[in-house]
Formats: C-alpha cells, sequence, structure tokens
C-alpha cells in the first residue's frame, strides 16, 4: 500500500516540496512513497487535514497560513511544536490521531550554521583552526513577521542564544501578541541588528513597482538593509528576493529559503521515514 506525503498550503503551487521530497524517497529506495501538493483555504483546512489519514495519507508538511491552525487541530503536539505554538510537520497515526512537529525551528538553526558556522577563533592554541562557531549566540536578531514561521524563528533564534531578538509586523498587534508569547521585544519599526530574518511571503510575488516597493513592505529602505551584517529569507524563488539581492549588493553575509526548506524538510522526511534524509539530492531537485 503506498504511503502518501503532501503540503498542506494556501496556495501552495509554488512549493518545491513535491519534487525534493520525491527525490529523497526515491533515493532511499521507498518506491512505495509518494508525496503531493495539498492547495487547501484556511476554512476548509481541519476538515480535510482529519481525513487525510483515512485517505491514505502518512504525513504532511503544513506551510503558509495554516501552521497554526495545525498545533490547534493535533491531538499529539511535541514540546517544541507546543512552545512555538506552531506546527508545520503533522503525522497520521493508524488509530486516528494526529502527532505534530516543528522543524522551522531547528530546519532554520542547521541551514544557518552549516551556512556560517565555521570560523577561526583567535589564540595560540587554535591558532589556524577551522572551528564549529555559532552564528547565533550572542549576536541581536530581528525577525519580520508574525505568523508560523515567524514564531519558529523567534524561538529558534532565542532557544539558540540570540542576545536580543526584536519582532516586527506591519500589524503592531500581532508583533506584539508574539513577542509576548516568546519572550521577544516588539518594535513598531525595523532596527538595526546582527541579523535580519524575513518570514513575511513579501518577495514570493514579483512585485510591479520593483525592488524598492518590495523593501517598503517590508518597514525596510535600501540604506536600512545595510545595517544588517547577516540577512536570511525564508522565501524562494528562481531568482534572488528583492530582499536578498539588496543585501548583496551591500556585501552582506545571505541565506536563501531553499537552503532553509532543505533543512526543514529534511528533518521531516527524518520523522516520517526514520532514515538520514539525502541532503544533496533535496538541495538540488529544490533548485530545479
Amino acid at each position: 500500500m503506498m504511503k502518501r506525503l503532501g503540503v498542506l498550503g494556501w496556495p501552495v503551487a509554488h512549493s518545491r516540496s513535491p519534487a525534493m521530497h520525491n527525490a529523497a524517497l526515491a533515493a532511499l529506495g521507498l518506491d512505495g512513497w509518494h508525496y503531493q501538493r495539498l492547495p487547501v483555504p484556511p476554512e476548509l483546512f481541519a476538515e480535510t487535514t482529519r481525513a487525510l489519514g483515512t485517505a491514505g495519507f502518512f504525513g504532511a508538511n503544513v506551510t503558509i497560513p495554516h501552521k497554526e491552525a495545525a498545533l490547534a487541530l493535533a491531538d499529539e503536539p511535541s514540546d517544541t511544536a507546543r512552545a512555538i505554538g506552531a506546527a508545520n510537520t503533522l503525522t497520521f497515526r493508524p488509530d486516528g490521531t494526529i502527532s505534530a512537529e516543528n522543524t522551522d525551528a531547528p530546519g532554520l538553526i542547521a541551514a544557518i550554521n552549516r551556512a556560517w558556522g565555521k570560523g577561526e577563533v583567535p589564540g595560540d592554541a587554535t591558532q589556524g583552526m577551522d572551528i564549529a562557531v555559532s552564528p547565533v549566540r550572542g549576536r541581536s536578531a530581528l525577525v519580520l513577521g508574525a505568523g508560523g514561521s515567524a514564531r519558529a524563528a523567534v524561538w529558534a533564534l532565542i532557544d539558540a542564544g540570540a542576545s536580543e531578538v526584536s519582532v516586527w509586523n506591519r500589524t503592531p498587534q500581532r508583533a506584539a501578541e508574539l513577542a509576548r508569547a516568546l519572550g521577544a521585544r516588539a518594535v513598531d519599526t525595523p532596527r538595526s541588528a546582527d541579523i535580519l530574518v524575513n518570514c513575511t511571503s513579501v518577495g514570493l510575488q514579483r512585485s510591479a513597482t520593483g525592488e524598492q516597493d518590495s523593501l517598503q513592505q517590508l518597514g525596510l529602505s535600501h540604506d536600512q538593509v545595510g545595517e544588517y551584517s547577516h540577512v536570511v529569507d525564508l522565501v524562494y524563488t528562481d531568482a534572488p528576493t528583492p530582499l536578498l539581492a539588496a543585501a548583496r549588493r551591500a556585501g552582506l553575509s545571505t541565506l536563501a529559503g531553499v537552503d532553509i526548506l532543505v533543512a526543514q524538510g529534511a528533518l521531516s522526511l527524518e520523522v516520517w521515514t526514520l532514515r538520514p534524509a539525502p541532503l544533496e539530492v533535496m538541495r538540488q531537485a529544490a533548485l530545479r
């Protein structure tokens, strides 16, 4: 019997998860598994998701705008998902119950560590040695957005040892609620920090008025982008997002959404299959 997997979202046509996961399943020799898109509007999310288990689905990823709703309907949320207040990985049990996990948080930190987690520590004992250095610990961060992905990012950055995490959202009340729940600080306007993380959907669709308009939607100007040393954008597109394009022109270290997609997707796959995920296979499939 085929084990079916999928990604729940609205919209979800842009998702590269099916290509990424099906390539990984093939590489693992799991021929009886298949991963697909599951476009579901918010008003049908709970009803549709609860029926997936009986429809032959073993698990599902959850993307915008359903991550908080996914946690709410889960029968067995993990401690991490409960602490974050959002879930992105569901598993449908034979007894009809649904367990929920959040791989967005550890996936973000794993992607950051892989991209920026090497450095040289000064001193005679370690001179010239390339060792692991936390790119987050002791640094300040600003998170843009207040949805499920933003909740995961804030929780992950605090858990990884960031010195301060601020949250900005176009709806200030949502930023304040998120910050209060997770121990961050809500800000009225984006402020300078060491790490900037975009968790909004700005950049997913190309703006007719160009890069400047996209940055303005994030509360930023071109000059402000240069106030950060590291920029992360969870949005993934074929070309660099307006935020990443501006950051790269300013000479900043950047991390694209596709690398974060691979990191969190790999963790989800391991939850379902109990096998190590083939990271490079998944990354190449996502890029294609």
